[in-house]
């Protein structure tokens, strides 16, 4: 299997100002994130950028890097764009990767494109874990998913489904599931889901992957049962990642004394 991955990174940030060079112990954030992908397997890995700051950081750290437009709302217009600009042809299967998730697993990132891969009805694949904290069902900004019988997304919510009407405790544990915000697409359906009107269930929600559910276009979900490492949106979570980032060194170097830090 051959996948292409695309990482958005987009220098403004309200809540941290220029993000993706956001530095993690001696890299910026987004070339953290191009390390992990590129232990994934994939063809390619690609920073998808909108300023020159970024591109300069990708290329000094021999990170392919496309200088794409400033004006893209989300982060799957920018991969489209890259898509474009790469000239994909439309069965190629991109891999959108975060870019401020410095820690992700290189095995989520490949099993999200087996997901795609080998569900061919499928026009896009994501990932979820089981969810069995009941504070994490109820809050708001992790989304739930549930799924048929085919593995196939029904609906994702900020809101806990399914909704058990016979009491929490009467309800299996294994019923709930944890959206985890990566996917791929095959490059022709990106290209088509841009086009797509925004859905009046993905406004209220404000989650973009409705769209695709709105004007019924099939959405594959694979399990995981590992959950995804933090991401960053603020100062806290940086910090929080630049200790865990140290944290897995250690335990690196103390499983392998002879490694060195190549990442």
């Amino acid at each position: 299997m051959s996948f292409v991955i695309v990482i958005p990174a987009r220098h403004a940030s309200t809540r941290l100002p220029a993000k993706p060079l956001a530095d993690i112990h001696g890299k910026p954030m987004v070339v953290r994130v191009a390390e992990q992908a590129a232990a994934s397997g994939a063809s390619e890995v690609w920073i998808a950028c909108d300023d020159a700051r970024i591109a300069e950081a990708a290329t000094t750290h021999d990170i392919r890097c496309l200088l794409t437009r400033d004006s893209h709302t989300s982060g799957t217009d920018r991969l489209a764009e890259a898509a474009d600009l790469l000239g994909l042809p439309d069965d190629t299967i991109v891999v959108n990767v975060q870019g401020d998730e410095p820690l992700i697993d290189p095995a989520l990132i490949r099993q999200v494109a087996d997901e795609l891969a080998s569900h061919t009805e499928s026009d896009m694949a994501t990932l979820c874990h089981p969810l069995h904290s009941h504070d994490d069902l109820l809050n708001p900004n992790i989304v739930k998913v549930v799924m048929n019988a085919a593995g196939h997304a029904m609906y994702f919510s900020r809101a806990p489904i399914p909704w058990p009407r016979d009491g929490w405790l009467a309800t299996p544990a294994a019923s709930f599931f944890r959206h985890m915000g990566i996917y791929a697409y095959r490059a022709g359906f990106l290209r088509q889901f841009t086009r797509l009107s925004p859905a009046p269930t993905e406004t209220i929600e404000s989650l973009e992957q409705l769209r695709a559910l709105w004007h019924g276009y099939t959405i594959s979900v694979g399990i995981s049962q590992q959950a995804a490492a933090p991401g960053v949106d603020t100062a806290s979570d940086l910090d929080l990642v630049r200790r865990l980032y140290l944290e897995r060194q250690a335990t690196r170097s103390h499983d392998n004394p002879s490694a060195s830090d190549h990442h």
